[in-house]
């Protein structure tokens, strides 16, 4: 293989890896997306005398940074800084994910390799879920998010059973490939065809018939989501909150009648530093509040930048800070709350924070890097959070809802808490303007619809700008507002109660992997450790 295909062969799985990311592509060129960058690793494993295992590191870096650019360039669009560590990390830690597999098929051989392959990439994105430094935006499982009648079983296995899928088919592929020119037997190869066809097709018939049968249990409610589409760069500087609420309840006035149960609005939609213990006080509150008058039996959820006063036997944290001259102490939330008949204002505290943006991670130790976070919407020393995932219910008929803010609705295992603590609807509250009309909020948007699959809820989903919608528990949309349009829609959902495998177990596959990992890596060491006390005595009847 001469040096022009090493390079190529990178760019096309990059190339191929992004094209899922897109409305106009289609998931199921994943399962052949990463064949290209396995012909090179063969290469540069068979010719280890010519190239060190860092040859295959720089290769690896080059296909996923291609990926990362192809798909996420659009962060750019709200911090430049955020975009390049973003794409420089991701690329990264792909890359190193690789290198590991390169060098534990040097070592274990071939077939130990690709498990170790399989089992690395996933425990990866199973930390990358789960880790401070969090961006699971491209996880292998997402590139079906344009195509959920495909993927309907990830109600047992979420988004990383996704990924498990787009491994085994790869190298899989891959192996024919290599068949082909080793000139194995033909039966051998109708058996490689044949299993692949099996492992590609079953779970998308199984999927199809899912999505046909699924019928959701009639327990309806009447819900409208506003969309007031505002630009995110005036929201918080030239637009008065006020205002903006103004616009929501004009949106929201042309819907409403005595039917409708919910209203929803979209995250940090009442912005005019709100202290919680004085909520009633604000005019945008005082607004809602007249608004409902007329609708005693509905509810109105939606985003709030609020702060609150820690009372003295609470521990500060990272976010925590002091009101100048005095020793009282306070932290600064982008929060839900929800408003009805009642006086109680129960509230959310968004607690997945953006990395850099929302957060400075490992505040405790990195705070040479605070420079580098930017405000938009957020604080210099960061949101706070809370422990456990909030559920608002409704004062009529104790309905759960799942107030899910913006960048958590990426994290499936995280949004299952709520529905264990009694979510039967989930509300995905955002402000996807900061992109501009990119691909971002668009793949952001179809990534609610893997929720509402793993979870069997149906969604609300609110943006300031972006895409507003209604999505069914079959993970269609069923209504959508799109880019730069304001006004409200209306739509009837249905209630689900019942928890899916995923809900109970969770991300079950990423624990899997991890633990297996562990052996694999003790495995390793074991077969290694020999070889450097050989060649450590070697060098000592040397000298």
């Amino acid at each position: 293989m001469n040096r022009k295909r090493q390079i190529l062969l990178p760019v096309l799985t990059g190339l191929l890896l992004s094209v899922a990311w897109y409305e106009w592509g289609h998931g199921l060129i994943l399962m052949i997306a990463l064949v290209p960058l396995l012909f090179v690793e063969d290469f540069l494993d068979r010719n280890r005398s010519q190239y060190g295992s860092g040859t295959f590191f720089l290769y690896a870096f080059l296909a996923f940074l291609v990926w990362n650019v192809a798909t996420t360039w659009w962060i750019v669009n709200a911090t430049v800084t955020g975009a390049v560590l973003a794409i420089l990390v991701n690329a990264f830690r792909s890359s190193l994910v690789m290198w590991l597999f390169h060098l534990a098929k040097r070592r274990l051989g071939k077939q130990a390799g690709y498990f170790a392959l399989i089992l690395l990439w996933i425990t990866w994105e199973y930390l990358g879920f789960n880790i401070e430094i969090s961006w699971p935006w491209l996880t292998l499982g997402y590139g079906f998010a344009f195509n959920t009648r495909m993927i309907q079983w990830y109600e047992y296995t979420g988004v990383l059973g996704g990924s498990l899928w787009v491994l085994l088919i790869n190298i899989l592929i891959y192996n024919l490939f290599v068949g082909y020119f080793y000139k194995i037997s033909s039966r051998r190869k109708a058996a490689q065809i044949t299993l692949i066809l099996i492992l590609i097709i079953a779970p998308v018939a199984v999927s199809l018939v899912r999505f046909n049968t699924y019928q959701e249990i009639q327990d309806p409610r009447k819900i409208v989501v506003i969309q007031p589409n505002i630009d995110p760069y005036e929201k918080f500087i030239a637009i008065p909150s006020t205002e903006q609420t103004q616009i929501q309840i004009a949106e929201a006035s042309k819907l409403a009648d005595s039917s409708v149960d919910y209203y929803v609005g979209p995250e940090t939609s009442i912005n005019n530093n709100i202290w919680l213990h004085q909520i009633e006080d604000v005019p945008d509150i005082r607004m809602i509040r007249e608004f409902l008058a007329d609708y005693p039996g509905a509810a109105y959820i939606t985003g709030i930048q609020c702060s609150r006063l820690l009372s003295p036997d609470e521990e500060p944290t990272t976010a925590t800070r002091q009101i100048e001259g005095t020793s009282v102490l306070f932290e600064t939330y982008n929060a839900a709350i929800q408003l009805d008949s009642t006086s109680h204002v129960p509230y959310y505290f968004k607690s997945m924070l953006v990395t850099a943006v929302e957060k400075m991670p490992y505040a405790k130790y990195l705070k040479f890097l605070e420079s580098l976070t930017i405000r938009l919407g957020g604080t210099m020393r960061g949101w706070g959070t809370q422990e456990e995932r909030g559920v608002f219910f409704s004062a009529r008929d104790s309905t759960g809802i799942a107030p899910v803010i913006c960048y958590e609705s990426v994290f499936g295992e995280f949004v299952t808490d709520y529905i264990k603590n009694g979510a039967s609807f989930i509300f995905v509250i955002t402000n996807d303007g900061w992109w501009g009309d990119t691909p971002g909020y668009r793949q952001h948007n179809a990534y609610s619809c893997i929720r509402a699959i793993e979870t069997r809820r149906s969604i609300a989903r609110s943006a300031n700008t972006g895409i507003s919608c209604f999505i069914s528990q079959r993970g269609e949309i069923l209504q959508s507002l799109g880019w730069w349009q304001r006004g409200a829609l209306k739509e009837t959902l249905n209630v689900n109660d019942k928890l899916t495998f995923y809900v109970r177990h969770g991300d079950y596959i990423g624990r899997s992997a991890g633990f297996f990992s562990l052996l694999l890596l003790l495995y390793y060491l074991v077969q290694v450790m020999p070889g450097i006390r050989t060649k450590r005595q070697s060098g000592k009847s040397n000298r």
